[in-house]
């Protein structure tokens, strides 16, 4: 047992024992051998009394209390330090015990809650960015139906407006699978030794032509030199794809993207510069969520899943970096982040 009835049971009888022994000091009648008599009646009687009383009616239900509280403890409650409390208050643990156990089962519920909202939240988001994509090809497809199919300029038009708009909902489609992937643990980033400046040219290619419709300057400095880092070439090209991508989006017409590279002995900082319309200081915490638009409306006129960001932060996570923002409104934004360079490599600069 954790507390001893025997224990208690001594320290009663022996109180019992002294007033008793005291009240009968008080007769003049009583001489000394009677006291010690009747101070060994009281306190043997007391004792099995209180002993019987403690062990059959308390102490036996309290210990079950205690070992259900220590099947709760393997389980639930590991991660709460065991209380303390002294042996003339056996009730003070199972009060502590409990009292975490509350405490503990009130954070999971909060954490629930929280759970269940976002929940809520994600399940609206996906499903009015769902119904954009297809209302629109529907709206088309029902027009081609009711007659405009046999106009052939109409019909052309029409199917090239249904076919982007479906193009708009696989690239949703494929950008929540992949977020639900990496997330899950799915998908398994293979590091090996890569040259960052040359993956980022092939991305900067891929949006030259973009970049030339609205007269932005699309710049990658670093003198073609060769940076190698230590990471997934798929997934960091994935990086770069969305944040030059959102770069061009929200930067105005002859505006100017640059892509720059600081390089140190034991990392490079790669940094994505706009001058775009610049993040608000209150929105900068939330970009990387799913979802998440600094201006709704404005930002699904510039296209986009919404996801592109959260892709970002989970792709950088499991390469053990982040990525950081600096952005003034109507001066632009400065995205970076940071990956290791390779060990044969590091040696080769002298820069801090």
């Amino acid at each position: 047992m954790v507390y001893s009835a025997r224990t208690l049971a001594l320290l009663l009888a022996a109180s019992i024992a002294m007033v008793t022994s005291l009240f009968l000091s008080l007769i003049e009648s009583v001489d000394q051998q009677a006291l010690v008599v009747a101070a060994v009646i009281s306190f043997s009687a007391s004792y099995l009394l209180v002993f019987v009383v403690l062990e059959f009616l308390v102490f036996r239900e309290i210990n079950k209390i205690y070992k259900m509280m220590e099947k709760l403890r393997k389980k639930e409650l590991s991660n709460i330090s065991k209380q303390k409390s002294g042996a003339l208050n056996p009730l003070q643990k199972i009060n502590d015990e409990i009292f975490s156990f509350a405490t503990l089962k009130q954070k999971e519920i909060d954490e629930l809650k929280k759970l269940e909202a976002f929940r809520k939240e994600f399940i609206a988001d996906v499903s009015h960015e769902l119904k954009t994509p297809i209302f629109a090809a529907q709206g088309f497809v029902h027009t081609l139906l009711d007659g405009a199919v046999n106009d052939k300029n109409v019909r052309n038009k029409f199917l090239k407006k249904a076919a982007k708009s479906l193009d708009g909902l696989d690239i949703l489609v494929q950008d929540l699978l992949t977020l639900s992937q990496i997330e899950t643990g799915d998908i398994k980033m293979r590091f090996e030794h890569i040259d960052l400046y040359k993956l980022s040219a092939e991305v900067v290619d891929q949006f030259e032509e973009k970049a030339e419709k609205k007269n932005i300057k699309l710049k990658l400095l670093g003198d073609h030199q060769k940076i190698s880092v230590y990471a997934d070439w798929q997934r960091i090209s994935q990086v770069m794809t969305n944040l030059i991508s959102n770069a061009i989006n929200y930067t105005p017409e002859d505006g100017e993207v640059t892509i720059t590279f600081d390089v140190g002995k034991k990392n490079v900082v790669t940094l994505i510069s706009d001058t775009g319309a610049g993040i608000p200081e209150q929105h900068i915490n939330r970009i990387f969520e799913r979802f998440y638009r600094v201006d709704k409306s404005r930002s699904r006129e510039k296209g986009g899943t919404g996801l592109g960001l959260a892709i970002v932060k989970h792709i950088l996570e499991g390469h053990n970096s982040k990525a950081e923002v600096e952005s003034k409104e109507g001066k632009g934004s400065v995205f970076s982040f940071k990956l290791p360079r390779s060990r044969h490599d590091s040696s080769e600069s002298d820069e801090p």
